[in-house]
């Protein structure tokens, strides 16, 4: 397994030895939350559709790195064929996961009145409060205030929603058979929201341009960024580049290339 997201359980005991989860979540959540599972012991099945999980057209290279260890099933849940085989799939598990909307999951006959009454199940939503609207990590930042004028350099709520997932499943495992949880990706970026919302980033604040030594410049080649914070830090920033303290800083880089 890769260390990127494996590391975590590398020097411990595997605390999920002998979990056993089924997942039908597909895309970026599901998977990284299957992938931890799998890093710390846990026995990972998933279903996939007949065409597979969107993510291996997308992106193969990290869909089989996410998959390692996990046995891959490919079953129409929308047939009643399909459908009749999980019983039989959930029948030993301890966890089911999740990341349909509500409605979906009732078509399937996978939603909380459906499953097996020892099974515990985890969700991954849009929103708690819109669970059954559609969306992707792209509109949910731009609903929360978090995009500027050029698209992510990475998947925010994807990754951050799956994080608190997989707390919401080891949680989970310690609740009586059949708990239930609900993760949402809108509302797992309120931690990121927070900073912009009580004014400390954003246009003109203290983190957003306000402190000249805090920043991204422009230099004769190259962009730096400069995070100088503390008191002592800044003073020996504008020491180094023999300016005035507190004075801007944007034309001192430009004379310099980023190495320098």
């Amino acid at each position: 397994m890769s260390a990127w997201w494996s590391w975590d359980y590398s020097l411990l005991m595997q605390p999920l030895d002998g979990i056993r989860v089924v997942s039908i979540a597909l895309n970026v959540p599901g998977p990284l939350v299957a992938a931890k599972v799998r890093a710390a012991g846990g026995h990972v099945t998933k279903v996939e559709p007949p065409g597979g999980d969107p993510l291996e057209g997308f992106c193969p290279a990290w869909y089989h790195d996410l998959h390692s260890g996990i046995t891959i099933r490919r079953i129409d849940l929308k047939s009643d064929a399909g459908q009749a085989e999980m019983p039989a799939i959930l029948a030993d598990a301890d966890l089911f996961l999740s990341s349909q909307r509500p409605a979906a999951l009732a078509r399937l006959r996978l939603d909380a009145a459906s499953l097996p009454p020892h099974l515990r199940s985890l969700n991954i939503v849009g929103e708690i409060g819109h669970a059954d609207i559609a969306g992707h990590d792209l509109t949910y930042l731009a609903k929360a205030g978090l995009l500027g004028r050029e698209v992510p350099r990475t998947l925010i709520a994807d990754v951050l929603g799956a994080e608190h997932a997989f707390a919401a499943a080891l949680l989970l495992l310690r609740e009586p058979e059949g708990a239930r949880a609900e993760v949402g990706l809108y509302d797992s970026l309120a931690p990121l929201v927070a900073p912009l919302q009580y004014g400390l980033t954003g246009p003109g604040t203290l983190l957003g341009g306000a402190l000249p030594a805090y920043g991204i410049y422009e230099t004769r080649e190259g962009r730096i960024a400069v995070a100088a914070l503390e008191p002592h830090f800044q003073k020996r920033l504008y020491e180094e580049l023999k300016v005035p303290p507190g004075s801007a800083l944007a034309m001192s880089f430009r004379a310099q290339t980023a190495q320098e």
